[in-house]
């Protein structure tokens, strides 16, 4: 699959949309391009296996009302005892697509979640997919 084909950006998140996430973030990308906007992890996968990979993906880490309980302001989250996904198991299902259908470059991804310790597990799993394919 090339991604140059690709012709949607993807935007996970629960509640927020991509203004929304201008006005903390100031990143511009948030305004300047057009999204596709799912609301569950369920929902991620779906749309990217009916219309394929986007060319932009901006990840929120917690996409449910109790991962706002046991996934902030903690150390470390302990993803085997949630029952919904999140935002970190999206990432690794898009990370384990890409590996399965042969593809090195995963699309142009964001991380946009307030959640600090989720975002840096999305983000360090995203750079280490780059860094194993590239090196």
């Amino acid at each position: 699959m090339d991604l140059s084909n690709s012709t949607y950006n993807l935007f996970l998140d629960d509640e927020r949309t991509p203004l929304d996430t201008f006005a903390y973030t100031n990143n511009d990308i948030y305004l300047n391009a057009e999204w596709k906007i799912v609301r569950t992890y369920g929902a991620f996968v779906s749309y990217i296996l009916k219309f394929g990979l986007p060319k932009m993906v901006s990840f929120d880490h917690d996409l449910a009302s109790i991962h706002y309980q046991k996934c902030i302001g903690v150390e470390k989250i302990n993803y085997d005892e949630l029952e919904e996904k999140t935002g970190y198991d999206a990432a690794k299902w898009l990370v384990n697509y890409c590996m399965d259908n042969g593809l090195i470059e995963l699309p142009k991804c964001y991380v946009h979640t307030m959640n600090i310790v989720g975002g840096k597990n999305i983000q360090g799993l995203l750079n280490n997919y780059m860094k194993h394919r590239n090196g």
